[in-house]
């Protein structure tokens, strides 16, 4: 349950302002139909983080060891400061998704975007973390849902309002706050 709860606040926080959260918001705009936009991005998101959980896990299964465990709360650290960062799309990364249907579009785009990023690193981690792909799995797509399903409704009036500062550092808080505790659970200071 630690893995699902972890991982969902995790990737909620850091996809706000994110440039797939961004995506979804030109998608939605040049689409105009939600549904098939938030099937894509569901559909993109458990294949992305599937593997990207399944990669952390089997890392973490090969690699175990010591410094292994402080590289992954090294990485929480790291990924604290690249959360304070502000996500820029470009819409030539589009990949012209007028070409297909909103569903095939978003699906392909959005795995795309993802592969990377700092949500799809986060994945990883914290399959790494919990050794456990389908919590995490879960956990991290039901947090681009989260961020990315208003999104897609809302579009450019979330953007206006929500003061992404904010959320930046809040997301890059608990990215810290997790790294410092595997870093002191590893060193044996708890």
């Amino acid at each position: 349950m630690e893995a699902l709860i972890t991982s969902t606040a995790v990737v909620a926080l850091a996809e706000i302002g994110d440039k797939t959260q961004l995506l979804a918001i030109v998608l939605a705009t040049r689409f105009r139909r939600p549904w098939p936009i938030i099937a894509g991005i569901l559909v993109a998101t458990l294949a992305n983080h599937f593997l990207a959980a399944l990669a952390g896990e089997q890392a973490s299964a090969f690699l175990d060891g010591l410094w292994f465990r402080y590289l992954v709360a090294a990485s929480f650290i790291l990924m604290a400061g690249w959360t304070l960062i502000p996500d820029k799309f470009d819409e030539d990364e589009e990949a012209k998704p007028h070409r297909f249907g909103p569903f095939l579009a978003t699906t392909i785009a959005f795995f795309v975007v993802e592969m990377g990023d700092k949500t799809q690193l986060a994945t990883i981690a914290l399959g790494a973390r919990f050794q456990s792909v389908i919590p995490v799995m879960t956990g991290t797509t039901l947090g681009m849902m989260i961020a990315n399903v208003p999104a897609v409704f809302l579009g450019h009036e979330i953007i206006r309002r929500v003061p992404l500062a904010t959320v930046r550092m809040i997301a890059a808080l608990l990215f810290l706050a997790i790294g410092l505790w595997l870093l002191a659970q590893t060193a044996g200071w708890i």
